[in-house]
């Protein structure tokens, strides 16, 4: 066996092995985004609505701009591919329930320029504040200790936690939550 060869193998070992562990530790560690009480009852952290977020574009968004209105809060990044395709989708439900008061604002897990070059591309009506790596703290914060992307939160005018998701949205499970939240 050439020495090319053996160092492929054992490169291969390696990943099955670190993919073989991460998945005993998600399994001993249990879901990544617990279950919320009843709809309503989960509080939001009092020390999101004091954070502050650069723009892509310039500029810093303040998280107590929002608050007293209804808030669909999507963390995501460049690299996600689930993030990337509910995009459109999360674009989609900000058009069509923004008349009704609706907010949405998209967290990005991810560096300025990504950022920047991704909305040059994909085009959005809805905030997007940059979160950078610090954001995996707040999505920890949030209730997705495993801190996985995409991570949608629904907060209602109340400041409640109405939904928690972890994984890509549709417009319809999202027009889904509007309708019943």
């Amino acid at each position: 066996m050439t020495s090319r060869r053996r160092i492929a193998l054992a490169g291969v070992g390696a990943v099955a092995a670190l993919a073989g562990a991460r998945l005993a530790w998600q399994h001993q560690a249990g879901p990544a985004v617990p279950p919320p009480g009843p709809a309503g009852s989960d509080p939001t952290p009092d020390a999101l609505w004091g954070l502050q977020f650069d723009r892509p574009e310039g500029g810093t968004l303040a998280l107590a701009s929002f608050r007293g209105k209804p808030l669909l809060l999507n963390f995501w990044a460049t690299w996600c591919p689930p993030c990337v395709k509910e995009m459109p989708e999360l674009d989609r439900f900000h058009q069509a329930w923004a008349p009704q008061g609706w907010q949405v604002l998209g967290l990005a897990i991810d560096g300025p320029t990504p950022v920047r070059n991704f909305l040059a591309r994909v085009k959005v009506g809805f905030p997007i504040g940059l979160a950078g790596l610090d954001g995996t703290e707040l999505v920890r914060s949030l209730g997705n200790v495993g801190g996985g992307l995409p991570f949608s939160v629904l907060v209602g005018a109340n400041g409640r936690v109405l939904r928690r998701k972890l994984g890509g949205t549709s417009y319809d499970e999202l027009e889904g939550w509007a309708r019943s939240g």
